[in-house]
């Protein structure tokens, strides 16, 4: 057989052209630039994400979401070397970059310019950065294309043929309802209106925080999503284009050659439960439930005899459907104590509606239940939530009426439920009957999801009902009380 030898001009052009086809080709000769004291690891899971930015970058995809673990170069493939890629064919296109700290798209940005301003780069490649717009924040080329990095929160200015989002929350601000609201307030309303035309992506990066984070609003909004869990669950994967999950063992790892399963079970140990469903699992509650699991929960097909005492707790809504995105609901629990010492949950009746609805269904509920039900409100604070009590007080004249202030957090409160749950002391009615087992399922996520879920309605009048039959007392409430 001849040898062939190929001279330096050989090898830079079939190069050239080997990182002008694929994205993962290119990231790989990159590697070295960008990273030059550390050995690159290559698995699956960055050839998926190479296929799916590809998508973007035909035009494909115009909406992208990724939900991936922390360590897997998502920032490095999406915010560094896409704009790079593109740029060898496409220099006009604009890249905007933005993060929930300003400091993280600063610092994709300075390492995409870097990148491109290389000697790698340039040989095979070269373009032109302009002089007079070559910062750290904003950097363009001879083309008109430019890379600019800016934070989540205020996004202003510039329009761009690509905006990538990447980890729009901290945990921090996952944690907060107040900060959770900000960050998908600005993704909706702001987000938007920072592409250029009908023909721009928007590619969203992150891990998940919270049952209610930007994936989840993403979700809703139809994105194409790629999700890729840390170990392997079925059904949890999601795939737009390429070969999908090739793994088909429950716990099979994403990517054992950069975290092998000593690290990963560290990695689980030292985060825990809902970092680990969240960060790892894409999951942003743990699958078997955080406070509560689904397992403690023991199954009985008929009501018992042995019944000592009933309540159905409400927890009201504060708001109604048509003035909130994302509205309260009203639940009301009942529960009863048995004899034996245990407590049976036999049904949830859960709706959302104006406040004039939820009185009348309250008001229904009640008849239905009788007389020999206790009532148990919570009263929010304030001068509204007194009086909102009060009038429900006068309704509900002849039944057993039980108001409380609720004290303390949400998760303290139910904290005894769980206790005697985890104990076997907990019973669910589950009677066979599709229609009226219905409520049954939902009950049980809503409590396996807290306090990750973004509802918690059903966990704080199951809590309630339970505090009222392990410690209250049966009596017909008296307006003097409140």
């Amino acid at each position: 057989m001849n040898a062939i030898n190929l001279t330096h001009a050989d090898i830079l052009a079939c190069e050239r052209e080997l990182g002008r086809r694929n994205l993962a080709d290119f990231a790989r000769m990159a590697w070295p630039t960008l990273e030059p004291a550390a050995e690159l690891k290559w698995g699956w899971a960055l050839d998926s994400i190479c296929d799916h930015l590809e998508a973007v970058s035909a035009g494909q995809s115009k909406r992208m979401l990724m939900n991936v673990p922390p360590g897997s170069m998502k920032s490095l493939l999406t915010g560094v070397i896409l704009p790079a890629w593109e740029w060898i064919e496409r220099p006009e296109l604009r890249f905007l970059g933005t993060a929930h700290k300003q400091d993280l798209a600063v610092r994709d940005n300075m390492k995409c310019r870097r990148l491109i301003q290389s000697e790698w780069y340039q040989t095979r490649w070269p373009i032109a950065l302009t002089s007079d717009q070559n910062a750290k924040t904003k950097f363009e080329n001879s083309a008109t294309g430019f890379r600019e990095a800016m934070a989540f929160t205020s996004m202003t200015g510039s329009r761009g043929d690509r905006v990538v989002l990447d980890d729009p929350h901290s945990v921090d601000d996952a944690n907060s309802p107040v900060k959770l609201y900000g960050d998908i307030l600005t993704f909706r309303e702001a987000l938007p209106s920072r592409v250029n035309n009908d023909e721009s992506a928007i590619i969203i990066i992150m891990q998940r925080l919270n049952e209610a984070d930007v994936s989840a609003v993403a979700i809703d909004l139809g994105y194409d999503h790629l999700c890729i869990p840390m170990r392997y669950e079925e059904g949890r994967s999601k795939w737009v284009t390429g070969a999908g999950d090739p793994r088909t063992t429950d716990g099979e790892l994403m990517f054992p050659e950069r975290f092998p399963d000593a690290q990963v079970a560290e990695l689980e140990r030292t985060m825990g439960a809902y970092a680990t469903a969240g960060q790892l699992q894409q999951r942003p509650a743990p699958r078997d439930g955080g406070l509560f699991k689904s397992s403690w929960f023991c199954t009985v097909a008929a009501m018992p005899s042995d019944i000592k005492r009933t309540v159905r707790a409400w927890d009201l809504a504060a708001t109604a459907k048509s003035t909130s995105n994302n509205p309260d609901w009203t639940a009301g629990v009942i529960m009863s104590a048995l004899t034996d010492g245990t407590f049976l949950i036999h049904g949830c009746r859960r709706f959302q509606g104006s406040p004039m609805e939820v009185e009348t269904s309250l008001i229904q509920q009640t008849t239905i239940d009788g007389t020999g039900v206790t009532v148990r409100l919570a009263q929010d604070p304030g001068q509204a939530g007194k009086a909102q009590a009060e009038m429900l007080v006068r309704k509900l004249a002849g039944y057993p009426v039980k108001v409380e202030r609720p004290t303390g957090d949400k998760a303290t409160r139910a904290s005894p439920l769980a206790a005697q749950a985890e104990a076997g002391n907990i019973k669910i009615l589950v009677t066979g009957d599709p229609a009226r087992d219905a409520w049954v399922q939902p009950f049980l996520d809503e409590l396996c999801m807290f306090p990750a879920g973004a509802n918690d309605d059903q966990v704080d009048a199951a809590a309630d009902a339970f505090s009222e039959l392990a410690l209250g007392r049966t009596y017909r409430y008296s307006l003097d009380a409140l």
